[in-house]
This record gives structure tokens, sequence and C-alpha cells, in this order.
């Protein structure tokens, strides 16, 4: 006999059932869905059976999980490593959080191109990031590695850890490494990260060796273990360089790629239109992914709610479409203020109710269930 289900995860299956229906319906053909589906996309998860529910059968078992639930008490146990993701209609996954530690003995800041780095001016531990996701509705967050902690990801591969059930984490790993492929494989298999970030707008103009690694020709072992692994990639990168990007992208059609920052396109520069249009090409690939994230910095005007990027967002919109972009903010709690961001409730309300041209269903994409079939996040 299974043991009796806590209230939460009985809430859980209820959602599910529901979501099951909503599954069903039918959508218009999307390639990048269809390539997962059929195996051509690779994600380190496995894909729940999406197959038509019989109506009768969902009737039956809404009622009786209705009945259970009414009986369960209505608190749940208070427990920080196990805290389960506030239930919602739809999830809300911040797809780019920057976390670290306040323990420089347990987890010291190897920063790889600054010496004699101390520690950052600011906190932004993971209770802090909990407790903002939990004010804000936020269900589920995907850990990115933060420069200060250099190549050393344990802090993030232990809060993901600590929260399975609503973190995922990328690491860094240093891409002029000549075991740069046997990295990514120790971080994944032993550690659990789910992907790896490329932080190649570091290596521009000749800076830190050039960034040359992005499309070399040993590049390409590191691309294969990605598919291997079913590794997800994002990319801190340059407009300049997403043609070498781009080169890596035709090779590896399996590999997800996600680019960061709308590749930091200055928005406001006399004329962003050579720049941006290097952005919008890469949208024939159906294995690259956009984030939605630091308008606060690419935009001309630099203040919430960033009405002047519009114009560019709806240009990114309709060449990738609402199935391959990404909601992302960047750091928890009061280092959001300490690096000149919004709240974390405002930058999902500029998703969920502000930036004009999304649907409903956008929004709903957008903010969470894009990145849950993405990175597998279960709901």
């Amino acid at each position: 006999m299974h043991p009796p289900l806590s209230y939460q995860n009985w809430m859980l299956e209820f959602q599910w059932l529901g979501s099951k229906v909503v599954a069903s319906a039918k959508r218009p053909h999307n390639p990048v869905s269809a390539a997962r589906r059929t195996g051509n996309i690779k994600v380190n998860h496995q894909h729940a059976n999406t197959s038509t529910i019989d109506r009768r059968w969902f009737m039956t078992s809404v009622m009786s999980k209705a009945a259970a639930v009414a009986a369960l008490p209505l608190s749940l146990p208070a427990d920080d490593h196990a805290r389960a993701a506030p239930i919602a209609t739809a999830p809300i996954i911040d797809t780019h959080m920057h976390v670290w530690a306040d323990n420089p003995q347990r987890y010291p800041f190897p920063h790889p191109y600054v010496e004699d780095f101390k520690r950052p001016p600011q906190k932004a531990t993971v209770e802090m990031l909990m407790n903002d996701m939990d004010k804000s509705g936020c269900t589920h967050s995907v850990l990115v590695q933060v420069i200060y902690h250099g190549w050393d990801n344990t802090y993030v591969a232990d809060c993901a850890k600590r929260f399975p059930n609503r973190l995922k984490a990328h690491g860094l790993i240093d891409p002029t490494d000549a075991k740069v492929a046997d990295k990514m494989e120790f971080w994944m298999k032993e550690h659990g990260l789910h992907g790896m970030r490329f932080s190649a707008i570091y290596y521009r103009d000749g800076k830190h060796g050039g960034d040359g690694w992005i499309n070399a020709r040993h590049t390409h072992r590191l691309w294969q273990k990605a598919e291997e692994l079913g590794a997800v990639f994002n990319f801190f990168i340059a407009p300049t360089q997403l043609p070498k990007l781009e080169k890596m992208v035709q090779d590896h059609p399996t590999v997800p790629v996600v680019i960061d920052h709308f590749s930091q396109t200055d928005l406001g520069a006399e004329d962003p239109e050579p720049d941006f249009r290097l952005l919008l090409s890469m949208a024939r690939h159906a294995n690259v992914w956009v984030k939605i994230s630091e308008l606060s910095s690419v935009s001309k005007s630099g203040k919430y709610p960033f009405t002047d990027a519009y114009p560019y967002v709806k240009r990114v919109y309709e060449a990738y479409g609402p199935d391959r972009l990404l909601f992302g903010t960047g750091y928890p709690g009061s280092a959001r203020a300490a690096y000149k961001r919004p709240s974390l409730i405002n930058e999902i309300d500029l998703i969920r109710k502000t930036i004009p041209f999304f649907t409903p269903l956008d929004r709903e994409k957008i903010l969470g269930r894009n990145a849950a079939q993405l990175w597998g996040f279960k709901l």
C-alpha cells in the first residue's frame, strides 16, 4: 500500500490532472516542441506521456482527489530543505538567478579575472532567494553560477541539492581549458548540474586569450559531450560574437542554447540595428532561445517598465515566437536594489501584465512553461 500523501502532494497531483486536459487541447504545430517529442532535441529529463486522457477518468480522479484534499490538514511541515513550490495555475520560473555564499571559508571566491578578489560587496544567498520567490509567487529558478565563485560551482550545486523541487543549476567552466568537456561532465554527473554558462563577452578583443575558443575545432568535443549529457548551454555573449556561436549551433542542432540578456545589445546606441539584426538572425535555428532579461541594462532609459525597449522586444518575439522566449532577472532580495534592478514582483508583472503585445498564453509560456519543458521541472 502506498503511504498517504501530504496536502501539498495531493494538491500538486490535483493540479497535474488539470494540466493534462490543457495539454490535450489542439495546438499549432511547433517544430521545436515536435523535435523534442521525437528526441531530436535532447534535454536531461524524462518527458511525461501526453496522450489524451479519458474525460470520465479525469472527472472521477478529480472528484476523488478533491474529497481527499478536504480531509487533510491545512498546513505543511516547516522544512526549508524540502520546501515545496507554491501552487499556481501556471509556473513562474526565473531562468537567470545569481546567488553566492556568505561563507568564504567553505565557499571561497576565486574570481578568475580579478586578482586579490576578497568577496562581493552585497549578500545574495539562496535563503534570500527562497524568501524572495515565496513572497513573489515565483515557483522555481535556474541558478546561474556567478563569476565571483569562478570555476568552483560547489555553492550552486549545493543549493540545487538543498531545494531539488524548486531549483536547477548551471555552472561556469573555463572555456580555454583543454579538459573543458571533462569538467562539464564532472559537474553534471557528480554534482547534478543541468547545464553550463559560457561568458564569451569577457573574451572580446583578445582579452583573456581571445574568443577563438567559441568555434574552435577542439570545442566540438564539448558540444558532443553536451549532446551525450543532455546539457543546456547559456551564453553571455556580445552580438558581434554570435556568428561564431552560430557555427556551433548549426553543427550541433540538438544542443539547446539560450542567449542571455538580448545578447547585451545596447538598445540606446546611436544605431543598434547591425547588432540587433545579428540576434534576430539566430532565430532561424530551432535550438536557440532568448531570455527577456536585463532590460535595465540594455534599454536606453534604464527605467522600469522600459517602454522604450518594447519595439525591440516585439521584434524578438516575432522572430523567435513565444515558445522560445524565457523569463529571467538576476539577483535575490536586497541585492536587486544594490545592482539597480527592479523587484522580483515588478519583473514578473512586466511579462504578466505590462508588455502589451503578449497574449495570455504567451505570458504563461514565457513566465514558466517554456522553461519547465526545457529544464524538465516537475510541476
